[in-house]
């Protein structure tokens, strides 16, 4: 009895030793890999200053990068020699934080050398070329003084030229989608340097020689705009690339941008039959609302005509073309006070959002998006962008507010405000990994504004009017269809007249709406997968941890939680609070 105490003792001292051994080594690879990735980010603005300057990292900001061949063998090789490095650590020995960071690392690397190498849309995306965002993002930026940053955009203009030479240089037989986009929007980025630049130029504490030279350097961008829009309009189409890209690429694109555990046609076959749950909780829904809206009036045998019918007469409440932005503006502070009430997730008053009407240069894409300010700009603005209708004709404003009723904009300010976009890259920011932050995963970002519209509603937000459940449903079934949409505009080769009758018919979406997403659809590949991917994930987690947890799962804590690991793909996120649960 006495050896076998003593054996177990000698175990349990061996077994201390062990994990004493094993937490050492993992904190000497946590300090090697910590020092990797701050390398490696540093490498990474200098080879791209634009996306440094998105992130609020200033360093770069008088660089221009020229992507013409010199420069993609470069940056090839940087992303090479730091894969290599990355493979020589052992992903055991690391902390849980940093293996996320590896992972994450890694699959950028990958991506990047996939999109240069076998993607490259720098050859057939026109749209890429365009430099309003960057200029403008420096002028505005408050992080260092004003002199210095007109500087550095005088600097930045004498490489516009090169870049544009670049650029017809790359371009071969680019898509018409692509291109009539990009002559839209570069031909928006023109005010940047017409008027934004001069007029902050003319106000500052420059020398009037310095005052001159920028003037002078914007009139030269200028003219390198014009002349890259006079050989875009100059392109003919005759046998031109087609915008859809295939399965091969998609799915390779999909792997690399959503990072699921899902693929591409799994995460379309489940879309497919979340619609036809949908459909089925609509229609009991439309069923009950059916005599309160339309009276007397004979009952359709067609479920989505009963649907339609009813939904059409609730669109029919909205704003006007006026009072859409201001109808924004109010609502947030009722979001705010709901979540306040409700306890759902802490709201920091200190970050500002800011409403204001989307800039040109971001025109022809998406109605409505956020704009926040990077991990190295915290206290920066975050803008919610909001299309102008002022160029939309009666009828496609009519459709345009009715899609976004008094019940439907209420969810978009969830899904883009509070507590969706803007409350998640707040979290995202103050995360202690720079890296989780910076490479951000579009579906986990999607996903959480998208599980956000639930979660609100399942909360009592709207009061559980049957009115606001059906309207949401409608909007949770566009993010359903644009998967569906994604997918098979790209791989299954879906007609525009097929895209029509799923967005219209079966996804119930006002014309305007459905021409707008099939444009887009078009003229994007995989983004439109992320936003059901990362709900589903995220969801799919929720009710995991429920069930696990039991009487013990507080909904606020997870969604802190959940949060506080910045932007990381979903499946990374469960792993790190599935074994912390462990």
């Amino acid at each position: 009895m006495r050896n076998i105490k003593l054996t177990f003792l000698a175990l349990i001292v061996f077994s201390t030793c062990n994990h004493k051994i094993i937490m050492a080594q993992v904190g000497h690879n946590d300090e090697k890999f910590n020092r990797f990735k701050s390398n490696y980010l540093e490498d990474l603005w200098y080879h791209n200053p634009e996306w440094a300057t998105s992130v609020g990292y200033h360093k770069y900001d008088s660089v221009l990068s020229v992507n013409d061949k010199v420069s993609r063998n470069a940056t090839l090789n940087f992303y090479s020699n730091y894969l290599d490095s990355l493979k020589k650590f052992d992903l055991k020995t690391l902390s849980e934080n940093n293996k996320t960071d590896y992972e994450l690392i890694k699959n950028s690397l990958e991506g990047s050398i996939w999109y240069i190498n076998e993607f490259k849309s720098y050859t057939w995306n026109p749209a890429e070329y365009n430099i309003g965002g960057t200029f403008s993002e420096i002028l505005y930026s408050g992080q260092y003084p004003e002199e210095e940053r007109l500087r550095n955009i005088s600097l930045k203009l004498k490489m516009v030229k090169q870049y544009y030479k670049a650029a017809k240089e790359n371009l071969n037989n680019p898509v018409k989608d692509h291109t009539l986009l990009a002559i839209s929007q570069v031909e928006g980025s023109k005010s940047v340097f017409n008027e934004e630049i001069p007029s902050v130029v003319q106000k500052s504490k420059l020398s009037e020689s310095e005052k001159k030279q920028l003037n002078e350097r914007c009139k030269e961008a200028l003219l390198e705009i014009d002349s890259y829009i006079a050989y875009l309009k100059s392109l003919k189409f005759d046998n031109a690339r087609s915008f859809r890209i295939g399965k091969e690429l998609f799915e390779k694109k999909f792997k690399y941008d959503i990072q699921s555990k899902y693929s591409a046609k799994e995460i379309y076959d489940i879309a497919l039959k979340r619609k036809q749950y949908l459909h089925e909780k609509m229609y009991d829904l439309a069923n009950k609302l059916w005599s309160k809206y339309l009276g007397n009036e004979d009952k359709p045998k067609d479920s989505l005509l009963v649907i339609r019918k009813v939904i059409d007469k609730l669109s029919l409440q909205h704003a006007n073309v006026d009072s859409f932005q201001i109808a924004i503006d109010q609502q947030i502070p009722a979001l705010v006070e709901f979540i306040k009430q409700k306890k759902l997730i802490y709201i920091d008053p200190s970050k500002p959002l800011v409403v204001r009407k989307e800039p040109a240069y971001m025109q022809g894409v998406a109605g409505a998006s956020i704009s926040s300010p990077g991990p190295y700009d915290k206290n920066g603005n975050t803008y919610y962008n909001v299309g102008s209708l002022s160029g939309y004709s009666k009828e496609d404003a009519e459709s345009f507010l009715r899609e976004y009723n008094n019940y439907t904009l209420q969810i978009l300010n969830i899904h883009e405000a509070i507590p969706g976009h803007y409350t998640q890259l707040v979290y995202s920011n103050n995360s202690p990994s720079l890296i989780k932050s910076i490479l951000g995963n579009g579906a986990m970002i999607e996903g959480w504004a998208v599980y956000g519209e639930l979660m609100m509603l399942e909360n009592g937000y709207g009061n559980n009017s049957p009115e606001m459940w059906l309207m949401y449903y409608k909007w949770h079934l566009r993010t359903v269809c644009n998967t569906i949409l994604d997918y098979s505009l790209h791989v299954n080769n879906m007609s525009e007249n097929e895209a029509m009758n799923l967005l219209i018919k079966e996804a119930f979406q006002q014309d305007a709406e459905a021409k707008g997403k099939f444009k887009r659809a078009s003229l994007t590949q995989v983004q439109l997968c992320s936003y059901f991917t990362g709900f589903s994930e995220i969801y799919e987690l929720r009710e995991k941890l429920k069930q696990k947890q039991g009487k013990e799962f507080n909904l606020k804590n997870f969604h802190e939680k959940f949060l506080s690991f910045g932007s990381a793909p979903v499946k990374n996120i469960s792993e790190l609070m599935l074994n912390e649960l462990k």
